[in-house]
């Protein structure tokens, strides 16, 4: 009887959870399909009294969407892929191989992870600029590259991994990106999907750096032209914003669908040694 309480609670529990996470998403689509007006009606209304697509053709009207859908497009893949590639691999090297200066290394990632990301936004800027990468695609992707997140992440999953895998790749004589791009790499995909998921969120949603790096149209993201376009003559074009950001997240949510049982696993497996 107790047992059947506690799993009610935790319906119940899990109910308002989904409400709250689900709610928002229902008010931006829906909100996308009513006027300016209706938007703006006191008592606000859920269900729109005069559906319409206008705002998604004001969208791509107003906006180059096929340029800003590419230089997010890319960005994200770059700093994606990057992130997986590199961190992977220090992630094995801190778990299983010995070399001088390895606690070290693995005392700054967890020191780099403390830091907040606003106190080296000046410096980057800086670096950036003093390159002359302003205003250029590589500007949006390159303190991206490798994430400390991810190298911590895939060094725990590493960890869990026998030693004796290692082992076994040298007596067979293989080298040490064999063992790890043959043994390793290919039993890590729970926490390749996870942080690859999680690389692609952060990367695709970055607003604030591209604001400041990206001076012209041709180098906008997403989420900068959809802000920059939807904000004129001192007023919110609420539709609009609600147009853009359903289209905006729908890749979101396609990456999410298709690699959530990876992601799943990867959070459950991480850190279990």
């Amino acid at each position: 009887m107790e047992r059947s309480r506690s799993r009610w609670w935790l319906y119940i529990v899990l109910t308002i959870l989904f409400l709250l996470v689900i709610t928002p998403f229902l008010w931006m689509i829906l909100g996308s399909l009513k006027t300016q007006g209706e938007l703006l009606q006191v008592p606000p209304t859920w269900i729109p009294e005069n559906p319409t697509l206008d705002n998604f053709s004001r969208l791509f009207d107003r906006l180059s969407f096929g340029r800003y859908f590419f230089n997010s497009t890319v960005v994200a893949l770059v700093v994606t892929i990057s992130n997986l590639l590199f961190c992977s691999m220090l992630g094995y090297a801190l778990a299983h191989l010995n070399f001088p200066g390895k606690r070290i290394i693995f005392g700054a990632v967890l020191g780099t992870l403390m830091i907040p990301g606003l106190v080296t936004f000046i410096p980057q800027f800086v670096l950036v600029v003093n390159l002359g990468l302003a205003n250029t695609l590589p500007a949006l992707f390159l303190p991206f590259l490798v994430a400390p997140f991810g190298v911590f992440l895939m060094r725990q999953f590493f960890l869990g991994m026998p030693r004796d895998m290692l082992e076994a790749g040298r007596i067979d004589g293989a080298g040490e990106l064999g063992i790890f791009f043959r043994l390793f790499l290919p039993l890590a995909g729970p926490a390749l999907a996870t942080l690859g998921i999680l690389t692609f969120l952060a990367s695709w949603n970055n607003f604030l750096w591209p604001l400041v790096v990206a001076s012209t149209e041709r180098t906008y993201t997403l989420p900068v032209a959809l802000a920059l376009v939807s904000t004129g003559q001192n007023q919110t074009d609420y539709g609009l914003l609600l147009a853009g950001a359903s289209v905006v997240v729908l890749p979101i949510i396609l990456v999410f669908l298709f690699f959530q049982r990876y992601f799943i696993e990867g959070i459950a497996t991480t850190g279990i040694k």
